[in-house]
């Protein structure tokens, strides 16, 4: 077997992952094949909601974190399915876990067919979460536990919105386990702290995640008493939403692969070394992780590290190397200013400019962000000057920590590169 990100045998993490999706869906499938299926016409209604809400995504693009929403929420609308049409459902919570895993292999085939390759570790996530949230909401619905908690009166949505918060942090902690063993996968160095990505993924459910869950308590509310035909009609808003964040995404993916090419051009023409840009965002990235930064602001040091150096375009003769940090504080401060300017016409976004005029500051008038890229960015100029190694190039940072570098950035830093087995920046 194969790891899903990159070479190498499946981490143990994503194993125990997928292993317990598939213990739950043998077990679900196996128990609905013995008793049957109850209320089968919703089970088709809501199977054929999560095949077609498979089927309409074209495959997940960068940064985006759910592929299929109008899949989860009628995923999630069905674990939280008490009653239909006002008559008590008696689905319970293993068929709702077979009717997805059955939806989402029947998706899979066609999608296969046409070379699309299927995501075992989300479709892992999705089992192990509506299996969750229906083990959590049908038996309590079941047995009237819920009613006597809730009440059956205006009070009683509170308890699928309960069930939808947990569900929701059980998700997040599936995904940041898989994104830790994701990251594992590309050397010790770029393992990011698990809290960062926890923080990361939750942060994430304020955006799509709230228009899923909404959906699918209203769509389960909406089955209660209209009956059967409610999801036709209240999952079309989320369907424009997945086309508009599909959009978005989209732009934001073009925006990025801007900054990576403009970045190059320092390289092209001979002012930095070949790589630089793209050492100095990867190790940015790790140590922002490594500070507890996530979400945006990961992404706009991400983005001002890619674009650090372009303000040397306006010398007339490179630096050496292209290592500005041996540069006076009034040209480096002077070259920072015009990298801003440029990467205030790029629509990178006010954030990223001003982090990149701002690098050169001293550092106790800096944001962490320029803090970083200051610190990386002069980490990588003493690697490329063969100093010593990365021990040497750490130990002449600590002596800077006086006025040049924070010593909170210059040891997370050190914890990144200890992790990577001190790896000079300036290699590969």
């Amino acid at each position: 077997m194969r790891a899903r990100y990159g070479i190498g045998p499946l981490a143990p993490v994503v194993l125990a992952v997928r292993g317990a999706a598939l213990l739950l869906a043998l077990v679900a499938l196996a128990r609905t094949a013995v008793q049957g299926l109850a209320e089968p016409g919703l089970a088709l209604v809501f199977g054929l909601l999560v095949a077609a809400g498979e089927l309409a995504r074209r495959g997940a693009a960068a940064g985006e974190r759910e592929p299929a929403p109008l899949a989860a929420a009628g995923a999630l609308a069905y674990a939280l399915l008490g009653d239909s049409a006002g008559r008590p459902t008696t689905h319970g919570a293993l068929q709702v876990i077979a009717v997805v895993v059955v939806a989402q292999a029947l998706a899979a085939v066609p999608r296969g067919a046409c070379g699309r390759r299927t995501d075992a570790d989300r479709a892992a996530r999705r089992t192990l979460t509506v299996g969750f949230a229906a083990v959590c909401f049908q038996p309590l619905y079941a047995s009237g536990q819920a009613e006597r908690w809730f009440g059956d009166g205006p009070w009683f949505p509170l308890f699928p919105l309960t069930v939808l918060a947990l569900t929701a942090l059980c998700d997040a902690v599936l995904a940041a386990l898989l994104a830790r063993s994701a990251a594992r996968a590309g050397g010790p160095g770029a393992l990011p702290p698990y809290a960062s990505l926890l923080v990361d993924e939750v942060r994430a459910l304020a955006g799509t995640g709230v228009a899923i869950g909404a959906t699918g308590v209203v769509t389960a509310l909406g089955v209660a008493v209209a009956g059967p035909w409610a999801p036709a009609v209240l999952c079309g808003p989320l369907l424009l939403t997945q086309v508009s964040a599909r959009r978005y995404t989209a732009v934001r993916t073009t925006c990025g692969q801007t900054m990576a090419s403009l970045a190059r051009a320092t390289e092209i023409a001979g002012y930095t070394p070949p790589g630089h840009a793209r050492r100095v965002a990867a190790l940015a990235t790790a140590v922002g992780r490594e500070l507890g930064l996530t979400g945006p602001r990961l992404t706009v040091l991400e983005h001002a590290a890619l674009m650090h150096d372009i303000g040397q375009l306006s010398l007339l003769d490179p630096v050496a190397g292209g290592a500005t940090a041996r540069l006076p504080a009034a040209e480096q401060r002077r070259i920072a200013l015009l990298g801003g300017a440029v990467v205030r016409r790029t629509g990178a976004g006010p954030e990223v400019a001003a982090v990149v005029e701002r690098q050169a500051d001293p550092y106790r008038e800096q944001p962490l962000a320029a803090r970083i890229v200051r610190t990386v960015n002069a980490y990588d100029d003493l690697c490329g000057e063969s100093v010593g190694g990365p021990l040497r190039a750490l130990e002449q940072l600590r002596l800077g920590t006086g006025h040049d570098h924070q010593p909170q950035v210059v040891e997370a830093l050190g914890r990144v590169l200890a992790r990577g087995g001190l790896t000079p920046a300036g290699a590969g």
